[in-house]
């Protein structure tokens, strides 16, 4: 038995460090015994591991570091021989886990591509639409001057937003009001080459130079193409005469009354069922 071992190791370290030995007796012949001693000789108690606890600290293990409350269940040979430290040192730390790059958290002020479609104007002061008057014309459908807009003290915005109602087809034949955002803008060199694929319309005002830097424009000049891709608006009064490079691009001509106000809300309508 392992344990009873120790025990017995230990016993006789105690007694060599007391200046005891074992007294040497002298060889008795087994014959001459005494049988009445040999009877009284004390009969040594089965080992109970739980007798270890009448046991305490030094008094008990004579200094080694040896745990006698302990149990060997469950242990190997190794756990045992290396002792607690080495248990301790096989322990592998937790390590944090690298969170994956795929589920990194993307960055809250990130923005999504605009969708708004976008209607250009011109920027000459001549042109009867502009940054001005554009909402009264497209969003009130009623034409209000430049001039007029100026004296009420209104000032050039760099971009104006709309806000189209219109009446939106339903499956079963019914039909409901929705608004539709449009962005007005007069500057379209400032565009991002990905946001001409949002331009719906454009206002011609009649020469050429308008169109400068445009993408889809040819060699020459022409912005013909562009009217393939752009549908285009020219807005005039009604006896003013037609500019000569109107007349041969593909333009929608829409014209107003200097007088007659009540005549402009099917004008503008006509630009809105043209667009659509």
């Amino acid at each position: 038995n392992f344990s009873k071992s120790i025990f017995a190791i230990l016993q006789s370290v105690k007694a060599r460090e007391e200046g005891r030995a074992p007294e040497q007796r002298p060889a008795q012949n087994p014959t001459q015994a005494d049988p009445t001693i040999r009877n009284k000789q004390p009969v040594p108690a089965a080992y109970n591991r739980y007798d270890q606890e009448r046991f305490k600290g030094k008094e008990e293990t004579e200094g080694f570091k040896i745990d006698t409350m302990g149990t060997y269940h469950g242990m190997t040979l190794k756990s045992v021989t290396e002792g607690a430290s080495a248990r301790k040192a096989q322990t592998p730390a937790m390590q944090p886990v690298p969170r994956p790059v795929s589920q990194a958290r993307p960055p809250p002020n990130q923005k999504k591509g605009s969708r708004t479609p976008i209607i250009i104007i011109p920027a000459a002061t001549t042109s009867l639409i502009t940054m001005l008057n554009a909402k009264d014309l497209l969003q009130d459908l009623k034409f209000v001057t430049s001039d007029e807009k100026k004296k009420q003290g209104i000032q050039r915005d760099n971009e104006v937003l709309l806000q189209r109602r219109k009446e939106q087809l339903q499956p079963g034949g019914s039909s409901i009001s929705v608004t539709v955002p449009y962005r007005v803008i007069d500057q379209p060199l400032k565009l991002a080459p990905q946001d001409w694929d949002r331009v719906v319309a454009v206002f011609v005002q009649g020469p050429a130079w308008q169109f400068k830097g445009w993408p889809w424009l040819l060699p020459d000049g022409s912005p013909v193409d562009i009217f393939a891709k752009i549908r285009a608006f020219h807005l005039k009064y009604d006896e003013v005469r037609m500019d000569p490079n109107v007349q041969k691009w593909d333009v929608t001509v829409l014209e107003l009354s200097h007088h007659k106000r009540h005549l402009d809300r099917p004008v503008f309508l006509r630009f809105w069922e043209t667009l659509d």
